[in-house]
């Protein structure tokens, strides 16, 4: 039915446009986004794709939405959205939220505990973001993280390795990807200061997630710390942002 998603996005882009004082206001503090039409026109169509919810009264306005899909169509500016095909809520909170966790020791006993959070991706399910994160916390991208990871999840169980592209190699990306996170975990335990967020180093999966902000909002020099994880991401991603 590919043909009929198709006809539906070109209803919505010849119906719809992009109003400029309303991108100006949404993206003017993103200086890391291209400046190209197809960014305005895929956020449209995502816009018309997606479902937007504020919680505990968070009231979700116009620029919120553009802020939030501008970031979570940049991953996928080269690859289409169907790649966000299969879910549609986003959920917007005001600030941080708590999120109740539960795990079995080795031991058969459960263990419960809140997780603070800034962002989290479901599973087959929505998007979940802190707004006060979103629009004011200038060492992270939650947008950017939270959608790599709904792209890690495409093939599976959130691993670091999303489903990579007909022609790379998944052996050129794990080595790339695992020497780089072996080093960055080995720097964080010997309490070493980080380019990037410490939280990189909690699973391969938030590494990639990490460094995927970081192939966007600064490119040139993850490529320059990171070589050969900027040129697997490159090619899965189909984008050069450092330029060449």
């Amino acid at each position: 039915m590919g043909w009929l998603s198709d006809w539906r996005r070109r209803r919505v882009l010849q119906k719809h446009r992009m109003d400029d004082r309303l991108w100006h206001a949404a993206t003017r503090r993103l200086s890391f986004l291209p400046t190209v039409p197809k960014l305005r026109e895929m956020v449209l169509v995502f816009l018309a794709e997606k479902e937007f919810s504020g919680a505990h009264e968070l009231v979700v306005t116009d620029e919120m939405r553009v802020s939030i899909a501008a970031q979570a169509c940049l991953p996928v500016l080269e690859l289409g959205l169907d790649w966000y095909a299969g879910w549609r809520g986003i959920v917007v909170y005001p600030g941080d939220f708590r999120v109740r966790r539960e795990e079995i020791d080795e031991h058969g006993v459960v263990h419960e505990w809140d997780d603070e959070l800034a962002g989290e991706a479901m599973p087959g399910g929505p998007v979940v973001l802190s707004w006060d994160a979103a629009a004011h916390d200038p060492l992270i991208n939650v947008v950017i993280h939270e959608f790599a990871h709904k792209l890690d999840m495409l093939n599976g169980e959130a691993d670091g390795v999303p489903p990579l592209h007909a022609g790379m190699d998944g052996r050129a990306w794990r080595a790339a990807l695992d020497e780089a996170y072996e080093g960055f975990c080995d720097a964080v335990e010997r309490g070493r200061d980080t380019w990037l967020d410490p939280y990189a180093a909690e699973h391969p999966s938030e590494f990639f997630a990490v460094i995927s902000e970081a192939f966007f909002r600064e490119p040139r020099e993850t490529k320059r710390r990171y070589p050969g994880v900027y040129e697997q991401l490159a090619l899965f991603y189909r984008q050069n942002p450092a330029g060449s």
